[in-house]
C-alpha cells in the first residue's frame, strides 16, 4: 500500500538494510562487507536491522556473552561504528539475536518502546524457536521489527503457521500505551522461517536450481501457498525470490547437501514486511488525508560468498519515505556555548515545553564513532549536576574529558522515554579546557 506522495510536504527518505542469517553456531567470518553492502558506494544506509538465528547458545557462551558483548554483536559494532552507526537496541533469546543500528543524527527521533521475546520451542517454553521483537517509534511512526526461527522439517508446515500467529499475538503490550501491532505503521518480519518446497523430488529441485528456473519451485513454496489462503499472511509482502534456495548447503562450500540425508533445498530464510491498512471511508465519512509513509524494496538477494553455515544469508535493502510527525528534538544541546567554572565544563541545553524530564536523565559525552549508547567517555546526572541559578545548565568534570583531537558529541538520555532525546553536532573540545601539571606539581588550566 504505497501512498501517493503529497505535494508541498518535506518528505524524508531513509535507507534501511535488513539482514537475516542462520549462522549454525559459527563464529563471524573475517569480512562482512558484502553482507552489509559496504562495497556499494551508492548506498549510504541510515539504519541496519540484523537478525541471526542459531548463534552458539551453550551455557559457557551465554555466561561469557552476559559479561561481554557476544562476538557477532561486537563484530557488527566494529564495522558499523566508524560509519557513525550506533547500536540503538538489541534483544536476544538463546540463539536468536536482533540488533538495530542507526546513524547518530536520527537518535533524537527514535524512541525504543519495548523489546520482547516469545519462545515457542518445547511446548512453548524453550527459546530455541520463537521470535524476538523491537518495538519503536521512528519520526513519530510505530515500527515493529521481528526476527523469528520457526519449526523445521517438511511435515511441520501447520506448526510453522501456528507459531507465526502466536508470535504475532504475543507482540501486543497492554498497559504500555502502545497500539495493537496490526495498527503499527510498519512491521518488518524476517528470519529462518523454515518453509519448504512441496511435492517435487530432490532431483527436479536441484535441476531447476542448476538451470536457474525457479518458476515451478515458487508455486510449491509453502509460504507462497499459505499466503493464498491466510488473509493476514497475505497482507505481508515479499520481494521476488530471484536467488537460489538458501538451505541446505555443505559447510565451507556452495554445494547443496551431499550427506546421506541429502535434504531438499528450500527458501527457508525470508524477509517480509507489512504496511498498516488504511481505514476505508464510508459514503458519509470523508477520508482524512493520511500522513505520507511509503516503503519500497531496492534489492532482495542472498550472499553466496559466505559458507560458514549450512544457510546463506539473505538481505533486503529498503527505502522508507515518510513525512516526519516529529520535526524537532525534545532537547537541544549547545556545545558552542561550552565554558568552564571551577574546573568543570558547563553544558547548556534547552528543552521543549512538553518534555517529561526526570532527575534520572543524564547527559553523556562521546567520541564520534561510538559503538552504542553506553559507550560514553563521561556522563552527568542532570538532577545532581544542575547549576543552582539555572535549570538548563549542567557541569561535567574536566578531568574526565579525553585530551585528544577526536571530535565529540553530547547526548541527552531521557529516563522516562528510555531513549536519546537530544544530540549535539560534532565538536572539538578547546585545548584550554585541559589541565596540565606545572613543574611545581600544581594543576593549572591550559590556555
Amino acid at each position: 500500500v504505497n501512498l501517493r506522495k503529497p505535494t508541498g510536504l518535506k518528505v524524508r527518505k531513509l535507507s534501511i538494510h535488513v539482514v537475516t542469517w542462520n549462522v549454525a553456531s559459527a563464529a563471524p567470518p573475517l569480512d562482512l562487507n558484502d553482507l552489509l553492502q559496504l562495497n556499494n558506494q551508492d548506498l549510504n544506509m541510515d539504519m541496519y536491522v540484523i537478525g541471526l538465528q542459531e548463534m552458539n547458545s551453550g551455557i559457557i557462551n551465554r555466561l561469557s556473552d552476559a559479561a561481554f558483548e557476544d562476538p557477532w554483536s561486537s563484530f557488527f559494532m566494529d564495522v558499523l561504528s566508524p560509519l557513525n552507526l550506533i547500536k540503538v537496541s538489541h534483544v536476544r533469546m538463546q540463539g536468536i539475536l536482533l540488533l538495530f543500528f542507526a546513524k547518530y543524527q536520527h537518535l533524537p527521533y527514535i524512541q525504543i518502546l519495548f523489546t520482547n521475546s516469545t519462545p515457542t520451542g518445547l511446548f512453548g517454553y524453550w527459546g530455541n524457536k520463537g521470535g524476538v521483537n523491537i518495538c519503536l517509534k521512528v519520526y513519530g511512526y510505530y515500527v515493529s521489527i521481528i526476527n523469528c526461527h520457526l519449526p523445521p522439517h517438511m511435515s511441520k508446515n501447520d506448526q510453522r503457521l501456528e507459531h507465526f500467529d502466536r508470535i504475532l499475538e504475543m507482540q501486543n503490550f497492554e498497559g504500555h500505551d502502545i497500539p495493537n501491532i496490526l495498527d503499527h505503521d510498519l512491521i518488518l518480519w524476517f528470519g529462518d522461517m523454515n518453509f519448504r518446497i512441496e511435492d517435487f523430488g530432490l532431483h527436479f529441485v536441484r535441476e531447476s536450481i542448476k538451470n536457474q528456473c525457479y518458476i515451478h519451485l515458487w508455486e510449491k513454496d509453502q509460504l507462497s501457498i499459505a499466503k493464498k489462503h491466510d488473509p493476514l499472511l497475505r497482507e505481508f509482502q515479499e520481494g521476488p525470490l530471484l536467488f537460489p534456495p538458501t538451505y541446505k548447503f555443505d559447510r565451507n562450500s556452495n554445494d547443496y547437501d551431499t550427506s546421506e540425508k541429502r535434504r531438499k533445498p528450500a527458501w527457508t530464510d525470508r524477509i517480509l514486511w507489512r504496511l498498516k491498512r488504511q481505514s476505508q471511508a464510508g459514503p458519509h465519512i470523508p477520508r482524512l488525508p493520511a500522513p505520507y509513509f511509503s516503503l519500497s524494496l531496492r534489492s532482495y538477494v542472498s550472499h553466496m560468498v559466505y559458507s560458514i553455515s549450512d544457510h546463506k544469508p539473505v538481505t533486503g535493502t529498503f527505502d522508507l519515505e515518510l513525512k516526519p510527525l516529529v520535526s524537532a528534538p525534545l532537547i537541544t544541546l549547545m556545545p558552542e556555548s561550552l565554558w568552564t567554572m571551577e574546573n568543570n565544563m558547563v553544558v547548556s541545553y534547552s528543552s521543549a515545553p512538553d518534555f517529561p524530564s526526570s532527575p534520572w536523565d543524564w547527559i553523556g559525552l562521546y567520541k564520534v564513532g561510538m559503538r552504542h549508547i553506553n559507550d560514553y567517555v563521561s556522563y552527568v546526572w542532570v538532577g545532581d549536576n544542575q547549576i543552582s541559578f539555572s535549570d538548563n545548565l549542567v557541569y561535567m568534570d574536566i578531568s574526565a574529558i579525553p585530551k585528544t583531537a577526536d571530535q565529540c558529541l553530547l547526548c541527552y538520555f531521557s529516563n522516562n522515554l528510555h531513549s536519546v532525546v537530544g544530540i549535539s553536532k560534532p565538536f572539538q573540545i578547546p585545548p584550554r579546557f585541559f589541565l596540565r601539571e606545572d613543574p611545581l606539581g600544581e594543576a593549572q588550566l591550559q590556555f
